[in-house]
């Protein structure tokens, strides 16, 4: 056995043992160290780089690492075998999509505006902002000699009369704590109730002299990130959001392989464990210390995912949904409560879950079609939902259709050697100078960050610039020569963004040749997901009245460039709107308003989905999509 020793920026370490020929990927998921590992540990994506300190690696070589870099020490993870004790550095940046937890700053009027106005606009659809959960005060009268009816007997008794109906349940957790709280109460108490026309179930039991919140829990379970609001159920107002990394990241950054992982021995209970443990219960606590809002009392959580994170979350067998007929366990369930999976809120807190239309299209698109509103419009709508899978709907009120492919993860930094979360240090936005070939951009962070790769919205706007100053050509390969432009060994090219000098992290930031052919094959994915949809309905994109676009990438997308390069339709911009994270603030109405829960059910089974790799001009449409624009210009006339 030899000693493992990961170090952390922070000054923090983590110590294990291992056998030799050990991976250190392996090792470090085993001691549940976050490196980032897109590929799921094959050496494809280059992210799970550590640095060597002292002992020994018996390392593979690949072209993530220069010749350079290896001699001070750096290292793939996945491609490391142990030989003899070893320490090794795990960079800040290897483990930011889970160590870079965020709260929001709940007064910023962007954040909120996004929820008051799904708000609105459901209720001007009809939808009435009404739940079952109510807090009601009973008061009882004392036990005596004469009267010794059993407390449980006594509290349901009284509820029955205020509420009159026969049915009560009190559940153990109730009844444990019920003795001390009457008697301190002096037998009048506050109840947290959900009352169904059937009966009545007791969530808690309080001293009536005590402030009580009904607390809600709104989550967006997404491949890459994890967002969550914690709501006070009665007003819909939001005490807390955030937002992390999704733990099962370092499983593989697409769902095939962390299905495939699901299914090595104990992998599925990783799996689980690594979303609700290592995500959203931290989460939680965090929210819940910021706002100081007792945990257990969010009595109802509600979830929006896609399908393959619902059976993942659930710890339900998912390898089903990898294989043809790809059928999932189920598109819509009601029986998951919060003891069953270990979610840190009130034990018998009712787990919500969005429901599912496809194997590929999932809760986190029928939340996000309730928020787009395009099901109540006249008009011919699109609403799309960026991520590492993309999603589409497209209808009125009279139809919808609705599709999913796989773009990969480019647009949330994988597949991108310099690609990276959203998070401090990325550079979100950029412009390139078309004399120079100088780059300007703005940066994630406080003022004075450096950057250290790209996010998103970043890397739309590095391709764009560079095709419109003529540093590239339709195909992504460098045309011109200049300070920033290099060719490796390989003859391969790259543009540097930024210099290791002005960078925040141990090398150049840029973007090269192999980068830019993998975002052309995932904006491809999209457009010819949209023109495939359309034709199958004989439409063509000028029939497209709105596009509204969804997803953390959403948010800081020029929308101009991502028409230059061919990933949306080439209609006018006062056409696209950007609705936010759709997939959270669907959750949140439906957490909040039974009657929009219900209408979210009533969305998914009346959405006809369309299965893409069984229509056949889908490849055609594809291979056309991955040149910039596209091979057939006329689809983008005011491209540059």
């Amino acid at each position: 056995m030899f000693k493992v020793t990961f170090a952390f920026e922070d000054g923090s370490v983590v110590e294990t043992y291992a056998n030799e020929g050990d991976n250190l990927l392996e090792i470090a998921r085993e001691a549940n160290v976050a490196i980032d590992a897109p590929c799921s540990g094959n050496g494809a994506c280059g992210k799970c780089r550590v640095q060597l300190k002292c002992g020994e690696l018996n390392t593979k070589k690949t072209l993530h690492i220069s010749d350079e870099e290896f001699q001070n020490g750096w290292r793939l993870a996945c491609m490391s075998k142990i030989t003899a004790d070893v320490e090794v550095l795990v960079p800040d940046i290897a483990s930011a999509y889970k160590s870079r937890m965020k709260v929001a700053d709940l007064s910023s009027k962007e954040e909120l505006a996004i929820f008051e106005n799904a708000k609105r606009e459901v209720e001007l659809a009809g939808i009435e902002l009404k739940n079952s959960l109510d807090i009601v005060e009973v008061k009882m009268e004392p036990p005596t000699l004469d009267d010794t009816m059993p407390d449980v007997e006594r509290l349901t008794r009284a509820l029955r009369k205020f509420m009159n109906l026969k049915r009560v349940r009190i559940p153990y957790a109730v009844l444990r704590k019920l003795p001390d709280v009457l008697r301190e109460s002096k037998f009048t108490v506050k109840c947290v109730l959900r009352t169904t026309p059937d009966d009545m179930f007791v969530y808690d039991v309080f001293d009536s002299r005590e402030e009580v919140v009904i607390g809600g829990l709104a989550v967006d379970i997404g491949t890459t990130t994890v967002s969550a609001v914690l709501i006070n159920m009665e007003t819909g107002e939001i005490l807390a959001k955030s937002s992390a990394g999704n733990g099962q990241i370092r499983f593989g950054a697409d769902v095939i392989n962390r299905i495939i992982e699901a299914e090595k021995p104990g992998g599925r209970e990783r799996l689980q464990d690594a979303v609700i443990k290592e995500t959203i219960n931290p989460m939680i606590h965090e929210m819940c210390r910021s706002a100081r809002f007792p945990e257990k009392q969010i009595y109802r959580m509600c979830v929006a995912s896609n399908t393959t994170m619902n059976h993942l979350f659930a710890g339900i067998n998912a390898n089903p949904l990898r294989m043809e007929p790809y059928i999932p366990a189920f598109f819509k369930t009601n029986s998951l409560f919060a003891s069953d999976i270990g979610i840190d809120i009130n034990q018998d807190a009712h787990i919500i879950i969005a429901p599912n239309i496809g194997s590929y299209v999932g809760g986190d698109i029928t939340a996000g079609t309730l928020v787009s509103m395009i099901w109540n419009r006249p008009e011919f709508s699109l609403f799309i939902d960026l991520g590492t899978n993309g999603e589409l709907v497209f209808g009125n009120s009279d139809f919808m259709m609705s599709c999913a492919c796989s773009a990969g993860p480019a647009f949330e930094g994988g597949d991108i050697s310099c690609g990276m979360r959203a998070t401090d240090g990325a550079i979100e936005a950029c412009t390139i100078d078309k004399e120079t070939m100088e780059p300007s951009y703005k940066i994630v962070g406080e003022p004075g960050t450096k950057p250290v790769g790209l996010c998103g919205s970043g890397i739309i706007d590095v391709i764009s610039e560079l095709f419109s100053a003529g540093i590239i050509n339709p195909k992504g390969k460098f045309i011109r020569e200049g300070r920033r432009i290099r060719h490796d060994k390989y003859g391969m090219g790259s543009y540097v963004i930024a210099f290791e000098e002005e960078a925040g992290s141990s090398k150049d930031v840029e973007i090269t040749e192999v980068d830019i052919d993998n975002f052309i094959r995932a904006k491809g994915a999209i457009f010819s997901a949209i023109r495939t949809m359309l034709s199958s309905l004989d439409f063509d994109v000028s029939m497209i009245d709105d596009v509204y676009v969804a997803g953390g990438i959403g948010s800081g997308i020029n929308m101009r460039n991502a028409v230059r390069i061919g990933m949306l339709p080439d209609i006018p911009l006062k056409k696209f709107h950007y609705i936010g994270n759709s997939s959270l603030s669907g959750a949140y109405l439906m957490l909040l308003s039974t009657p929009a829960e219900k209408k979210t059910y009533e969305l998914a089974a009346n959405m006809t989905y369309m299965e893409l790799s069984t229509v056949p001009t889908y490849m055609d449409e594809f291979v056309g999509a991955c040149f910039i624009p596209h091979t057939d210009s006329s689809l983008f006339p005011s491209a540059e």
